[in-house]
């Protein structure tokens, strides 16, 4: 991705910070930048122009108030002629990536009051490959201070129009997540760019499960722009759960019997410290913790859809996606194993629920989402046609999986999705059953989902595209448990089924009613491009 160009010798640093010193001249990073030869460039207003040292060259440089352009000075021939001016293409960089600018300086031990002035650094954010993006340095080299002032006040300026950038966050974090690795990846790579860009934090270490809940039912949060929460998608979930229900009371709503819920009132950001990071990775393309913290920072966020879980009339939590039968059994086994590492965890609890493997009882109902385009696309897929009205229809019968998903739910061992179709915010939820089959025709299906092969395309496996969904279990409980049951501490609660709601466990025991409710939360994330298929392999099956 990176070359030189002729003729210009511009040096641009990645990932470096504030008070490190210039390396030697590196090539340009040619996607960055684009030929200012274009009508539209001479009609931008000039703010300022002047001269600049970049790499090793001087430079003319010219400030609009949608970008920076640059242009290598043409050095004079002896015979008084300048080199032909298409040697020196000119360089852009839009003022929307950058995200900070300071001064320069040159720091010595033994003159610390007589620092001496080298210019302007300017900090911006470069989209890398496979939604990854990366923060970079632009040096802009002049002695002068006047010069250099003037300069750093107007970009100042400019950079403060940007008003959804975030000041001021609230930081939660989970310190238990994946391999307790969350503090380290705060401190060390997402704190520096959080101060590199100005934002004030308020960091909290939360100590039990739940803690963030309670945190913020009632901490004050009027003077931050957006809560972020740094760990898995247990963590994830439970702060927007929080920021939901915060919603509804403020807004004076019965939090237990919510029917048309409101909007939560801050973003919320996910920096991704767990062991899958389904949430991350389907809002950013890629579980990348300096992409999550540059969105961040960029102040990029997408409104996107929520769903509310509940039984019997009681809101029981706000998720974005949920597993019940073997995703859901899956999971209550790896709770029982939480000494083990995450990693060994999850391979055993996959490999011990394949091998008790038993289908689930139950009535599903749901709604089906009314929209033309989405029956054309289930079509396409083979996926079992139903009329697209708002009557519910009913299913009944043995299931091993029933999946919910109102995100496409991307993780390393599901690189195209649990559920590839669906969107973060298409106002619609992806349903997925998996009937009654052998052990080893369900394994296909499972390992299909690693493969760049259509994950449904088995007889046993349904899709539909629906709004609300109710799953009533009809199965005699006890006497389920009690047949799965190795020993006191082997199965979750003998008076419940599991149900896994975005990594968390949750136990009921009568039926669930899932609506989706568009837009109801934002997060901080852009628009995710289309994820290439890449070849994954599930190291458990």
């Amino acid at each position: 991705m990176l070359r030189r160009r002729r003729g210009s010798r511009v040096s641009v640093q990645e990932g470096c910070r504030e008070e490190e010193a210039p390396s030697a001249a590196a090539p340009v990073p040619a996607a960055l930048w684009a030929s200012s030869r274009r009508p539209e460039a001479a009609a931008e207003q000039i703010l300022l122009r002047g001269i600049f040292e970049i790499g090793r060259d001087s430079c003319d440089v010219v400030l609009s108030e949608r970008v920076l352009r640059w242009r290598p000075i043409e050095p004079v021939r002896p015979g008084g002629d300048s080199k032909p001016d298409l040697l020196y293409d000119e360089e852009v960089i839009e003022l929307k990536d950058i995200f900070s600018v300071k001064l320069k300086w040159r720091y010595s031990a033994k003159q610390e009051k007589c620092n001496t002035l080298l210019g302007i650094t300017l900090f911006f954010c470069l989209k890398k490959e496979q939604n990854k993006l990366k923060n970079c340095t632009l040096d802009l080299i002049n002695l002068s201070e006047d010069y250099c002032d003037l300069w750093f006040r107007q970009l100042k300026k400019l950079l403060a129009g940007f008003s959804n950038r975030p000041k001021s966050l609230k930081i939660l974090l989970n310190p238990q997540s994946h391999k307790k690795e969350a503090t380290q990846v705060y401190y060390e790579k997402v704190e520096p760019l959080f101060k590199i860009a100005d934002i004030k934090t308020d960091v909290t270490i939360t100590e039990y499960e739940g803690h963030a809940l309670s945190l913020l039912k009632e901490c004050e949060l009027q003077g931050f722009d957006g809560v972020v929460c740094v760990g898995g998608d247990g963590s994830a979930s439970e702060v927007a759960h929080a920021l939901l229900l915060r919603a509804q009371r403020n807004a004076g709503m019965e939090a237990d019997s919510i029917l048309t819920p409101v909007q939560a009132q801050l973003p919320l950001g996910i920096i991704p410290a767990g062991s899958t990071n389904v949430l991350a990775h389907s809002l950013y393309g890629v579980p990348h913790v300096v992409t999550a913290t540059l969105h961040i920072i960029m102040g990029h966020i997408q409104p996107v859809d929520v769903c509310t879980f509940s039984t019997t009339g009681k809101l029981l939590r706000f998720g974005f996606s949920a597993m019940f039968g073997f995703g859901g059994r899956t999971l209550a086994l790896a709770e029982k194993h939480r000494w083990m590492s995450p990693n060994q965890r999850r391979d055993f609890a996959v490999i011990k629920a394949l091998a008790k493997l038993k289908p689930e009882d139950c009535e599903i109902s749901f709604l089906p989402f009314n929209n033309s385009q989405d029956l054309q696309e289930r079509e396409a897929q083979g996926s079992p046609k139903s009329d697209c009205t708002d009557q519910w229809q009913m299913i009944q019968g043995q299931f091993l999986n029933i999946s919910i998903m109102a995100i496409p739910c991307l993780c390393s061992v599901a690189p195209r999705g649990l559920a590839p179709n669906t969107r973060l915010n298409n106002g619609s939820m992806a349903l997925i059953i998996a009937r009654n089959t052998s052990r080893a025709e369900f394994i296909k299906h499972l390992k299909r989902y690693a493969s760049v092969k259509n994950q449904f395309n088995f007889p046993f496996v349904e899709t539909y595209t629906v709004e609300e969904v109710k799953v009533n279990p009809i199965n005699n409980i006890s006497e389920h448990n009690s047949e799965e049951e190795d020993g006191p501490h082997e199965t979750s609660s003998e008076s419940s089924f599991p149900w896994n709601i975005d990594g968390d466990l949750m136990e009921v025991t009568s039926e669930v009613h899932v609506r989706l409710h568009p837009r109801l939360i934002t997060l901080y994330g852009g628009s995710m491009e289309e994820i290439n298929d890449s070849k994954v392999t599930c190291n458990c099956l």
